[in-house]
């Protein structure tokens, strides 16, 4: 048999391109892209609309101050000088203005230098004068400090003012956030409905796409929607249809085939084992015959491609018996650990052809003198069947290599025998079957052919698997 150890996975391609915190489909891809440019548009939008409306903004607030100023000084020179203290007290409880005089040794704390307070700084010193002071703390108190004076040519009768934060601050300075942030839902939520309605047809496409890959006739998909995904879908159902025609030409080809070349060897064997000769030399050249016409029905096998025959629920344990028994009659050694039945849904006939196949790979290329072992049992999710010989092992690099058709190894080119298509069958059969092709390494030197096939539901529970009463598997 094609000796494989399976591959190891090598190891896996740098992703250096790709930065891994992308996510994998387009359709995601897409919308962190738009979602990614509305953020910044609405970034780049808040940043303008606070430059614009900080002037308008500083010239409100500016206003406020100066009448608040003026109105103080107006009642600090109107008011009696014994009055005064009360009005301060009045100002600090109704209105939360609190008034000082100012003092050389005042410790002052300047406002921040930010664009709305630099605006606002210089409105209020327009209409206020060039000595008007601004402070951010006055001793220990915090808040917007502002300095007047009672007369502005009297720099000993200067006053602080101190106004409530509230009055500065832009209360709704937020607002346009909570507004902006909502919009940016809305924008997100139709970037997602839009970019879902083109990744739609493209998945189904995909889908299609991995039918025609596993062999299947994928439905014709809708050319409707946007311009360019409808050309695709065209493109593809033009794809397909062209691939339908070829797979029927090449069914009535290998028809042809079958019939013109089988026809003349049946002939040439009966001609052969009519001459005459000895019957070494008839033996040897019916068994090349026999050879050309297994070879022909490989070709055949592997240009059908997948079979049409329906899944239905096979008992794997009796295929394998039937398929051993004509070996057994012939004088092959097999021993066989099959439990009494094994259900599992599957094709039949692509089945018995794919245990076939390894069968006679394992006796080509390991002897018919050394003893062949065949296992069926299940697992949760896979049935096995198992062909085990003690044939020479191959290099792990050769080991997907030997999947494709037409492959043999190295040193079994001088073997004439066989087209190297026998595993690229198998491997198609168990794809056809959403199934694997296992090829192990055996302990003590060999091959451990493996047909995972699904479980499924054909049977369920414990019925789907029955071994011996005794619970020992029965060994033929």
């Amino acid at each position: 048999m094609t000796q494989a150890l399976k591959a190891s996975p090598g190891p896996a391609p740098r992703a250096s391109a790709r930065r891994t915190w992308l996510p994998s489909t387009l359709l995601w891809q897409t919308f962190l892209l738009v979602a990614v440019l509305l953020i910044l548009a609405l970034g780049a939008w808040s940043q303008i609309f606070r430059y614009f409306q900080e002037p308008a903004r500083s010239r409100d607030v500016a206003q406020m101050v100066v009448s608040v100023v003026n109105l103080t000084r107006t009642a600090l020179i109107n008011a009696d000088f014994d009055r005064r203290i009360d009005l301060l007290i009045d100002l600090a409880a109704l209105e939360g203005i609190r008034i000082y005089p100012a003092e050389a040794t005042d410790e002052l704390v300047p406002l921040a230098d930010t664009r709305p307070l630099r605006l606002l700084m210089t409105d209020v010193r327009r209409q206020l004068g060039d000595h008007t002071r601004f402070a951010s703390r006055w001793k220990s108190l915090d808040g917007f400090w502002v300095s007047f004076r009672l007369d502005p040519d009297d720099a000993h009768d200067e006053y602080w003012v101190m106004l409530p934060p509230d009055r500065i601050e832009n209360a709704d300075s937020f607002d346009w956030l909570a507004w902006g942030s909502g919009a940016l839902i809305a924008a997100l939520l139709g970037a997602y409905l839009i970019v879902a309605r083109i990744n739609a047809p493209l998945r189904q496409l995909a889908r299609a796409a991995r039918m025609v890959g596993s062999g299947e006739t994928p439905p014709p998909q809708a050319e409707s929607g946007p311009q360019e995904i409808a050309v695709v879908a065209r493109a593809f159902n033009q794809m397909t249809g062209n691939l339908a025609r070829m797979d029927e030409d090449r069914a009535l080809i290998l028809a042809g085939v079958s019939h013109d070349l089988r026809t003349p060897l049946a002939r040439l064997r009966l001609g052969i084992e009519m001459s005459g000769a000895p019957d070494s030399e008839v033996t040897a050249m019916v068994t090349d015959i026999e050879e050309m016409d297994r070879i022909i029905g490989q070709f055949l096998d592997f240009g059908r491609g997948d079979s049409q025959e329906a899944v239905g629920p096979t008992d794997l344990a009796a295929l394998v018996r039937e398929v051993t028994e004509p070996y057994r009659l012939r004088g092959v050694q097999i021993r066989l650990d099959l439990p009494d039945a094994l259900i599992v849904p599957a094709r039949a006939l692509s089945i018995r052809r794919a245990v076939t196949n390894l069968i006679d790979n394992a006796l080509r290329y390991a002897g018919s003198d050394k003893a062949l072992d065949i296992t069926v049992d299940a697992g949760a999710e896979f049935a096995r069947i198992e062909v085990a010989d003690r044939g020479p092992g191959i290099p792990e690099a050769e080991v997907e290599r030997m999947r494709r058709p037409f492959t043999r190894l190295e040193n079994a080119r001088t073997n004439t025998k066989g087209a190297g298509l026998g595993l690229a069958i198998v491997d198609r059969v168990m794809r056809m079957h959403h199934g694997r092709l296992e090829l192990l390494a055996r302990e003590g030197g060999g091959l451990r052919a493996a047909l995972c096939l699904p479980v499924g539901s054909a049977a369920g529970g414990s019925d789907r698997m029955r071994r011996p009463a005794s619970g020992t598997p029965r060994r033929s």
